[in-house]
């Protein structure tokens, strides 16, 4: 049987070849080996601490790691004042015996669904370095994909862990909001920010999660399809959707179709619209990442990725009774969604409208930069804005990774995961 610390070495050996280059923002090397090794000992001693115990595990540039600044994808950030603690999350992780390789890249401030980054540098995506790796998880998704980490452990505020996931063929979990704490995590958007893993299996996601969120895990009983109700919310949320994805989508429903689930069309449209009447005065990621830099937006200016900026000091238009007006009509719609998914199991529907674009289209063209991060975010985003938790699985055999995204009510996230074991099973044949 190969030990952790083997595993482990071959991994840091992945991760200097140059697929890797710019997936990683800081290594852990020895740190890495102590920890391998400790779980090579409890193994050999027929002890273990759970699911994670030895599992190669990364985590994104904006969590915290005790004695370290936290730089969150950001040059700013390098002169800040180092942790005093690890995030629980990542000190959860270790004590369920994970093995922390390093942290991964991301768009600055986690503010974008492309994955670029022009102060660490651009990673390129896993099936194809021209392609951008989806953000603003983007190290995350490579490093799930290439096998640097077993898990990769991203965030979620608009789509930033689906959207990778899509994007590098993994699959992606968002929690509901709060289930995992974002203590020591640093924030884009308080109010949509959700905490989650990349893997190559929906098994490999549910048990770190159960670790993150405080819980014992239980191995996933994926759930049976027969009868399983899936709603399609077909309308605004398929416009401009790109061919071979719109083929994959459906080529993936007939599978489940095929093994006794329901499939309906599930109205959705009049709810968007209200949320968008809700939210017209300004995205609440930007109100909210406006307050969180307000000390710092004017005088280092400079240092932001330009696009970043553009959208964060958007969000200071917005006066406060506008945004707590916002704040109470989302709460309202937040239950209109829960009661239009009750009837069903879960809402399918394409994880991204298109496949990843390459980095050169959207690197140096604003316009392009702005059309398509916004396109990529819009499906993702209906689960965080309805506070729902949901979930990016791989579709198999097509020229492009392309996601199949499931939705269910908040707070049904084990029940997701089982669901996405069953569809995961139906889809890999």
């Amino acid at each position: 049987m190969s030990t952790v610390r083997a595993d482990l070495e071959r991994r840091l050996a992945l991760i200097e070849a140059p697929a890797s280059r710019h997936v990683f923002t800081k290594l852990y090397p020895e740190a890495a080996r102590a920890a391998a090794d400790a779980a090579d000992a409890r193994r050999k001693a027929g002890l273990s601490l759970g699911a994670l115990d030895g599992t190669i595990v990364s985590i994104k540039d904006l969590f915290d790691v005790q004695g370290e600044a936290t730089t969150a994808g950001s040059s700013i950030r390098r002169r800040a004042e180092a942790a005093l603690q690890d995030a629980p999350v990542v000190a959860r992780l270790r004590r369920a015996g994970a093995v922390i390789v390093g942290k991964t890249n991301m768009s600055e401030f986690a503010f974008s669904g492309l994955g670029l980054n022009p102060h660490w540098g651009t990673p390129g995506n896993a099936s194809d370095p021209s392609l951008v790796p989806g953000g603003s998880s983007s190290g995350a998704g490579v490093s799930a994909a290439l096998g640097t980490s077993d898990i990769a452990i991203g965030t979620d505020t608009g789509g930033s862990v689906r959207i990778p996931a899509g994007l590098n063929g993994v699959v992606g979990f968002k929690p509901t909001a709060r289930r995992v704490p974002l203590a020591g995590a640093f924030p884009l958007s308080p109010s949509l920010d959700s905490i989650g893993p990349l893997a190559r299996s929906v098994e490999a996601c549910a048990a770190a999660d159960a670790v993150m969120a405080g819980e014992e895990y239980r191995p996933l009983k994926a759930a049976p399809l027969r009868d399983l109700r899936i709603g399609v919310p077909r309308g605004l949320l398929f416009t401009e959707t790109d061919p071979m994805v719109a083929q994959a989508f459906e080529a993936a429903l007939s599978t489940l179709g095929a093994a006794g689930a329901r499939i309906g069309d599930t109205p959705f449209d009049d709810l968007l619209a209200r949320m968008a009447e809700a939210t017209a005065g300004g995205p609440i990621a930007s109100v909210e990442a406006a307050e969180i830099h307000a000390d710092w937006l004017d005088a280092e200016a400079a240092g932001f990725d330009p696009r970043v900026h553009a959208r964060i000091t958007r969000g200071r238009t917005v006066t406060a009774a506008a945004y707590i007006r916002m704040m109470r009509a989302r709460a309202v719609l937040i239950e209109a969604g829960d009661e239009r998914l009750a009837p069903l199991d879960v809402l399918a529907l394409p994880a991204t409208a298109i496949p990843a674009p390459s980095i050169a289209s959207v690197a140096e063209d604003d316009a392009a930069f702005g059309r398509i991060n916004l396109l990529m975010l819009r499906n993702t985003m209906v689960g965080n804005l309805f506070d729902l938790t949901g979930i990016s699985l791989p579709i198999p055999g097509q020229a492009k990774p392309v996601g199949l995204m499931l939705l269910a009510r908040h707070g049904h996230d084990r029940r997701l995961l089982e669901i996405a074991a069953g569809v995961e099973a139906a889809l890999r044949g």
